[in-house]
């Protein structure tokens, strides 16, 4: 009889749940803003409310019809905060994995490792370049993510927190930019996993959806 063997996944089934729901929270973000800024701009649908209200008869001024976008607006961005408060709760599920997964899946292990490796050959391969690349690619992306949660929070509770006009104005540029800088790492990721499945690491994509198989 053939021992059984005893199988392990590559990818925990905790580390697979938070990245696919990570995946769908932080698309349903941009596209709350790509909506704003597109369907429900407000600027766009004060004159498109005005117009349509004229032709039905009714008489609106500038300000009632820009009140009317705005709610619009906001409702929009009401469902973004949402979504932002299930970034943060997912952000801190991924802190609290790190804490208790087994050894060899935690992320600062796989990134010590990838360093001590790196810096011990004198000869880099396009391997050990292409390694540490990722994981540095890993790295800035739980920082952009904790950096948008900080800022996110304190453009919502900005009154709370005493924070001024002024001050709050500069966060929500600094919120603005970190999103551009997350859709960067989204496109360069999906391309990267792209050319990884046609290359070298065919299944790597079923292996974040089954987990993969390590046989020990």
């Amino acid at each position: 009889m053939k021992a059984l063997k005893n199988v392990t996944k590559k990818n925990s089934g905790n580390i697979r749940l938070w990245h696919w729901l990570n995946a769908i929270i932080i698309s349903g973000s941009l596209l709350t803003v790509l909506v704003n800024s597109t369907i429900f701009d407000k600027k766009d649908n004060t004159d498109f409310i005005t117009n349509e209200l004229k032709n039905a008869g009714a008489v609106v001024s500038s300000a009632q019809a820009r009140e009317v976008a705005h709610s619009f607006e906001d409702k929009i961005w009401d469902l973004h905060v949402y979504l932002g408060y299930f970034l943060i709760a997912l952000f801190l599920y991924r802190l609290c994995l790190e804490m208790f997964q087994r050894t060899d899946q935690k992320f600062y292990n796989k990134l010590k490792s990838t360093f001590q490796l790196y810096f011990s050959v004198k000869r880099k391969t396009p391997a050990n370049k292409k390694d540490l690349f990722i994981k540095l690619l890993y790295m800035m992306f739980y920082a952009l993510i904790f950096v948008m949660a900080i800022t996110g929070m304190s453009i919502k509770f900005d009154e709370e927190f005493g924070i001024s006009k002024s001050v709050s104005h500069s966060i929500k540029e600094i919120h603005g930019f970190v999103m551009y800088l997350i859709i960067a790492f989204i496109v360069t990721h999906i391309i990267g996993v792209f050319i990884a499945e046609r290359k070298d690491q065919k299944g790597i994509v079923s292996d974040m959806i089954n987990g993969g198989e390590i046989n020990e």
